[in-house]
């Protein structure tokens, strides 16, 4: 299946498509951000529940904090478990990274050390979280801009003992994947290769901007060569998957979108063709 992101910015679109057919829209499922749903009984939440009644559709969060030194917040997850049985998603998913301390968010994905005390201390959260909302829970890599000294590992081979032990799925980001490789250097192909498609929930591709001295993951053009050679990598050997198109700032007029998904789903195609 090949997706986008759900963004206000095309509410109107979508809603006058929806009126002729869902065939008019054109791509297979829709992504929506989980706190732009919840504590809410206005618009948002009603034009989801109308795509929800005829796509697919995963929530995709980003403020569970998984890494946080401290305890799991109870009141975000009751919503977001609310949430989930409202609008049944296809898939469930946040970041793994922390998001700041008890009662100040800030707004910012942030990254852990890679090493085995990490591991001990999220494994058990990991399996709190998808015990209390009752589906298995998929985890997203980070584009970082920095690296941890602590880290005795490589992020790839973290991620993928991360789902093994745990049993959470990985949501392979494969623009920040791009993006990290490029700013610390390393292999995307070794990356890519070590996440084994068993743990594979999803998959993501974007555009960055090139800040001359590096790379900046904003979500705000098409996905760049470079990104689509490494998802072709990935998904060489017959990986299905959902795969999801985000666009994020400058955002352009749905059909623009659309063809980003739509050429996904054409270069798959073509590889599982032969």
């Amino acid at each position: 299946m090949f997706g986008v992101g759900l963004r206000h910015q095309h509410f109107p679109y979508l809603l006058k498509a929806l009126e002729t057919g869902p065939q008019e829209i054109a791509v297979d499922w829709f992504e929506g951000i989980t706190e732009n749903f919840f504590e809410t009984e206005g618009r948002p939440l009603q034009v989801l529940e109308k795509i929800r009644r005829d796509f697919p559709v995963s929530l995709h969060g980003v403020s569970l904090s998984i890494a946080s030194s401290e305890d799991l917040d109870l009141e975000y997850l009751k919503k977001v478990k609310t949430l989930y049985k409202r609008i049944d998603p296809l898939i469930v998913s946040d970041h793994l990274c922390w998001t700041g301390h008890k009662n100040r968010n800030l707004h910012n994905l942030l990254p852990i050390a890679y090493n085995e005390e990490s591991l001990k201390w999220l494994v058990p959260r990991i399996q709190k979280v998808q015990d209390f909302i009752g589906r298995p829970l998929a985890l997203e890599n980070l584009s970082a801009y920095f690296d941890l000294h602590t880290s005795t590992m490589t992020e790839w081979d973290f991620l993928a003992a991360l789902s093994k032990t745990s049993g959470c799925k990985l949501l392979l980001d494969i623009n920040n994947v791009f993006v990290n490789s490029v700013n610390h250097k390393f292999d995307p192909q070794v990356y890519v290769d070590a996440i084994p498609d068993s743990a594979i929930a999803e998959i993501h591709l974007a555009g960055y901007s090139d800040m001359g001295t590096h790379l900046f993951d904003t979500h705000s053009c098409q996905v760049w060569p470079g990104v689509w050679d490494l998802y072709r990598h990935k998904m060489r050997n017959g990986l299905h998957v959902p795969v999801l198109v985000e666009w994020d700032e400058e955002i352009p007029d749905f059909p623009v979108l659309r063809a980003e998904a739509t050429k996904a789903r054409t270069l798959t195609e073509e590889m599982r063709r032969g």
